[in-house]
């Protein structure tokens, strides 16, 4: 059994963190709305274009770190380290922030290449160029956020996800607003200038945080936090880069793969018979428009995962099976349960919520047949949580990388034959083999 002490914080930080998620899938599922009906699909299918640049730029610079330097300032609230825990986040700020800066320049300097050679459509190159003025401020907030997820203070994380929300949604209606009031062209570029608007608020938000917290905390006599050596900064940074590039590289690995996914499948749409506009509009349909209502309730049990791997790292250094049992037989039924009611929803209210959010009646095709997606979807990362916290990363790393194969061949090979409806079945399989895979490994605890 956990006590009180280590659950409270838990159970109050994954409360904060579902009801974040809520608000903040909120404001963005009507923010798409909204650029869908003023960009259209094709500005929509552009738009999710560069999701994979991003990805695997975030996956590079700093997604590792930002768990190293969580794992390396947990012990701050009980032992009151502040020297050490400031030393790993400022060495972790250091090593991303060198990342980034060179990341962004290789975006911004060879975003033509990009363009035409990885994304397979040169009229991304501006968008590219806009993006990578992100990737700094994205560093910055994410090392700091990784810090206070360390230490279980998940409000900061939250304020700057909803802060990164908000002033992205309302920068962009400001500068739609000004161009139609000056009778001035509004392009798909705005949308993505909005984005790094919203990156520097939520990075402003986590610098006066952490600011407020040592200054809360640090006893005025205790002295300069970072007054170290510099064999003490290197050893801090050695410990850091043992974390964080096994889990950067697995990353990298898995938003590789996702890329070529999302890169390849209006090209494969084109090998099917559309042409380029075309493709890009199915494309934006099933990427900007059906799939996020989807995974809007995700929120549900990503909050349930952050709470779920805890509980069960504990009970298997207790031993303690019957915990774990009872963790795997409540992620499955509950799971089962919840995503049952989504699909039912869903199935029932697909075209009619095509239609009235989007004005899409081929959206609301694609959400009737993704329905089916929520009961294995939920299952399966929930499972997947259970295995991480057992210590299972290699399995769980293994899943997905299976799963992501079963995608990539109905990219490149079911598109082709049956269009979009290809990529549809493919979403399903690779689901279905990820959560059978799962409940294969947790065999035994059931």
């Amino acid at each position: 059994m956990l006590n009180r002490r280590n659950t409270s914080p838990l159970i109050t930080g994954t409360i904060i963190l579902t009801l974040t998620g809520f608000a903040s899938r909120f404001i963005g599922f009507f923010y798409r709305i909204f650029l869908s009906r003023l960009f259209g699909a094709e500005g929509m299918g552009l738009y999710q274009l560069i999701s994979p640049v991003l990805a695997l730029s975030f996956s590079l610079t700093v997604a590792g770190m930002q768990t190293a330097i969580s794992k390396y300032v947990a012990g701050e609230t009980l032992t009151r380290d502040y020297r050490s825990s400031s030393l790993h986040l400022f060495a972790g700020l250091v090593l991303s922030m060198a990342l980034s800066v060179l990341c962004a320049a290789g975006i911004y300097c060879y975003s033509d290449s990009i363009a035409v050679y990885f994304l397979m459509e040169e009229r991304t190159a501006p968008l590219l160029r806009i993006i990578a003025l992100s990737i700094p401020m994205a560093t910055v907030h994410s090392c700091i956020n990784g810090y206070f997820y360390g230490i279980r203070k998940t409000g900061v994380p939250s304020l700057c996800q909803l802060s990164e929300q908000i002033i992205r949604v309302g920068s962009v209606y400001l500068i739609y607003y000004l161009c139609l009031k000056n009778n001035m062209t509004l392009t798909i570029n705005f949308a993505v200038v909005g984005l790094v608007i919203g990156e520097s608020a939520s990075m402003l938000v986590s610098l006066i945080a952490v600011r407020a917290h040592f200054e809360n905390v640090v006893p005025k006599n205790y002295g300069p936090l970072l007054s170290v050596s510099w064999p003490a900064f290197s050893s801090a940074c050695t410990r850091l880069l043992q974390v964080a590039v096994p889990l950067s590289l697995n990353r990298v690995i898995i938003n590789f793969l996702q890329s070529i996914e999302a890169i390849f499948i209006p090209n494969r749409l084109m090998s099917f018979g559309y042409d380029n506009s075309t493709a890009l509009s199915i494309y934006g349909v099933l990427t900007g428009m059906a799939m996020p209502l989807i995974f809007f309730p995700g929120a549900i049990t990503n909050s349930i995962c952050v709470l779920l791997l805890p509980i069960v790292s504990e009970a298997d250094a207790a031993d303690n099976m019957s915990t774990i049992k009872k963790a795997v037989y409540k992620s499955i039924r509950y799971g089962f349960l919840l995503g049952s009611l989504f699909t039912g929803i869903f199935l029932c209210t697909g075209k009619f919520l095509g239609n009235l959010l989007y004005q899409s009646a081929l959206a609301g095709s694609f959400i009737i047949v993704l329905s089916f997606l929520c009961p294995l979807m939920y299952i399966a990362s929930m499972l997947g949580s259970i295995l991480n916290g057992l210590g299972k990363t290699g399995i769980t790393f293994l899943f997905s990388m299976l799963s992501l194969m079963v995608r990539l061949a109905f990219v490149f090979f079911g598109i082709p034959l049956w269009g979009i409806h290809g990529y549809l079945w493919g979403l399903l399989a690779s689901q279905a083999v990820q959560t059978l895979l799962c409940l294969f490994a947790v065999r035994k605890y059931r």
